[in-house]
């Protein structure tokens, strides 16, 4: 059974078109997918392919003028605004594609036991918050340190510890591998895969597709706010024959390992 369900997920933006008229704008449009438990599920596309609006609609923080049609389910119940605010930072996490989001006048001790409160965990026993920064090869002295002190791969795996600490089922990343080199993204990305080895459901956001197929399972393509093709991840190998789409096939081989090949496999 899948612990998230999208069906026919549709966002819209509306705007002023002049001093009387209001126009919509279709961002994402009849997008339906689903990830399980032990799972992780990529979501590639490029940059406004409409893969971030779809975490911020399942988390529920779409901006004020935006309208989202469809329907979501979690661990089997509708997930609808009021479902989302109740779930949202304890069984549904979002590990946002910005540093940025760590408060910059807290130490990360302090950021970690805000989390886990927020949770309905709180973390009172001596040496936990040592013990969560320790999962993800981070120094106990780091719990001392300011968000500036941290490198980029530091901050990311800050931001998962305080994911783990929230105790959530589902764990979405946003372009986790933002700003980082090959051996950080390597490192996030191991993270995430043993968020799934726990039992969790983990959605990837990336246009980092060779870094994303390291873990995931599956792997759901978007263009122009559309699913283009829906593919398991081990079928991305050799030159593509094993992929059902012809745009995954297309997007597989354009990749730098394999040539950047387009050929006759272009959709």
């Amino acid at each position: 059974m899948s612990l998230l369900e999208i069906e026919r997920l549709t966002v819209s933006f509306h705007r002023r078109a002049g001093l009387l008229r209001r126009v919509n704008v279709d961002c994402v449009r009849d997008i339906s997918l689903a990830v399980a438990r032990g799972e992780v599920l990529a979501l590639f596309g490029a940059s406004g392919a409409g893969k971030s609006l779809v975490a911020h609609a399942v988390m529920g923080l779409l901006p004020a003028n935006a309208t989202a049609g469809g329907a979501m389910r979690f661990d089997g119940r509708l997930l609808d605004p009021p479902a989302q605010a109740a779930l949202r930072g304890s069984r549904i996490a979002l590990i946002p594609q910005s540093i940025g989001h760590l408060d910059p006048l807290a130490t990360v001790g302090q950021q970690l036991r805000w989390a886990a409160r927020r949770a309905g965990h709180p973390m009172t026993v001596p040496g936990a918050v040592e013990g969560a920064l320790s999962r993800f090869d981070l120094a106990p002295a780091v719990a001392a340190t300011f968000p500036h002190a941290l490198s980029g791969g530091m901050a990311r795996r800050v931001m998962l510890a305080m994911t783990t600490v929230s105790g959530a089922d589902l764990v979405i990343a946003d372009e986790p591998s933002n700003g980082l080199d090959a051996e950080n993204t390597a490192r996030v990305f191991r993270c995430l895969k043993s968020f799934a080895e726990a039992g969790k459901a983990v959605i990837v956001i990336s246009h980092d597709l060779s870094a994303a197929l390291e873990i995931a399972d599956r792997v759901v393509l978007l263009r122009d706010g559309q699913v283009a093709a829906q593919e398991r991840a081990n079928a991305f190998a050799g030159d593509g024959e094993a992929l059902c789409a012809a745009y995954a096939r297309a997007i597989w081989n354009a990749l730098p390992q394999n040539g950047f090949s387009r050929g006759h496999h272009e959709a």
